[in-house]
């Protein structure tokens, strides 16, 4: 009985697994060819991980963190930033902090892996001088990998550098506003009784042309404005004005008024015009510590240490009437100008604003700077807090553009 059973059902099972080699030879070739013909990765893989927060944490002292990448002989240092050469206090203590996110690790940048991922691709860096203290950071750390690197200037750029090992540009282009802008000098002598010397037109949807025709050349864009976007930088003397199709926009706007207007039409331009594939981050504000008044009135940063959590809001919050109330308060119209788009935040701004101790306050590189300027509590020594902001933005871009 078992013998007639197994001939009976032998030649069915026969059968069935020719059908099925038969469908597996056919259809294998469209799934694989399907799949082959898409062009190498170059569009971006969004995969944030809802649970992963870097820009959450907190500061830790740690004697054993590895040392900076680079030192004060790196060719790209800005001489005012250059706190090792300018024998800025404490530079020890400065880089032994560390970054810790409550939800996930920060891994430290690997200059070499990171240049291979991004091999012949560009990276650019559009607004204020924040933007381009962020950038001298993260062309002296990446030198480390390529020591051919060689200063870049073409396209417009403020300053960049070429890695030829690799084939790769981060640059920096200066547009403080982000949107143009333009002088306008009183036209008429009749009266000075208002003050008035003449204006700076601001054409609130026209980008300005320091980047307008460039955001094609680069692969992953990071964006900022929001220092000058102050009455210190335009005072009622030399006051903004707003334009819309080149006539004054009508009743006029004020200053944050004015700031949302551009920065939404900014978030159009950018959503509309640069290409799809383009990487694009929005930096949010990198806070100021003057203590005890403003730049130009004597406000100090001789701290030793970073601020304690308790004592952010006393200094940022928007409620607290203090010298650095704006940050935040130009971070909320930031957000809601981005919302719905594809230009995910780098939210710099808390892990920061712990860092009272990390400026070159009075260690400037020139005897006179601190008579003329006051002291610099809003740029950051280098090597210094930038280094954590390149090891977050490098982070979001390895997870967004996958790997080869």
């Amino acid at each position: 009985m078992p013998t007639k059973l197994y001939s009976s059902i032998f030649p069915s099972v026969v059968f069935l697994s020719l059908v099925f080699l038969f469908l597996y030879s056919t259809l294998l070739p469209l799934y694989t060819n399907n799949h082959s013909s898409s062009p190498p990765i170059k569009m971006f893989l969004r995969s944030f991980s809802s649970s992963c927060n870097l820009f959450n944490g907190h500061w830790v002292l740690n004697s054993t963190k590895p040392k900076p990448f680079y030192d004060e002989a790196c060719p790209f240092h800005r001489n005012a930033w250059n706190c090792l050469k300018n024998k800025r206090d404490n530079m020890g203590i400065i880089n032994s902090w560390k970054w810790v996110p409550k939800d996930c690790r920060l891994e430290r940048i690997d200059p070499w892996k990171f240049l291979g991922l991004m091999r012949n691709r560009n990276i650019g860096f559009v607004g204020d001088s924040l933007s381009e203290n962020f950038l001298v950071s993260f062309l002296c750390i990446l030198r480390v990998a390529d020591l051919g690197a060689k200063k870049w200037k073409k396209k417009g750029a403020w300053r960049g550098a070429y890695f030829p090992k690799y084939n790769v540009t981060v640059a920096y282009h200066r547009a403080v506003l982000l949107a143009k802008y333009k002088w306008k000098p009183k036209q008429s002598k009749v009266s000075d009784q208002d003050g008035l010397k003449g204006i700076y037109q601001v054409d609130v949807d026209t980008p300005a042309d320091e980047w307008i025709s460039v955001t094609d050349f680069y692969d992953v864009l990071v964006f900022n404005t929001g220092h000058w976007w102050g009455y210190d930088k335009f005072p009622k003397e030399t006051p903004l004005v707003f334009y819309r199709h080149e006539r004054p926009i009508s009743p006029p706007l004020g200053l944050l008024d004015g700031l949302q207007v551009v920065f939404e039409n900014m978030v159009h331009y950018i959503q509309k015009e640069v290409p799809k594939n383009t990487l694009k981050f929005w930096r949010l504000q990198s806070p100021r510590h003057f203590y005890g008044g403003e730049w130009n009135q004597n406000g100090s940063c001789l701290f030793d240490r970073p601020l304690e959590e308790g004592q952010l809001d006393l200094w940022f919050d928007p409620s607290n009437n203090g010298v650095n109330k704006e940050a935040r308060a130009l971070n909320h119209r930031i957000k809601e100008a981005l919302e719905g788009t594809n230009i995910h935040l780098l939210d710099l701004t808390y892990l920061s604003e712990f860092r009272a101790d990390a400026h070159p306050a009075i260690w400037l590189g020139k005897k006179d700077a601190v008579s003329t300027w006051g002291q610099d509590c809003l740029h950051w020594c280098l090597p210094g807090v930038p280094d954590t902001w390149v090891d977050i933005l490098v982070q979001l871009i390895h997870n967004n553009l996958g790997t080869e």
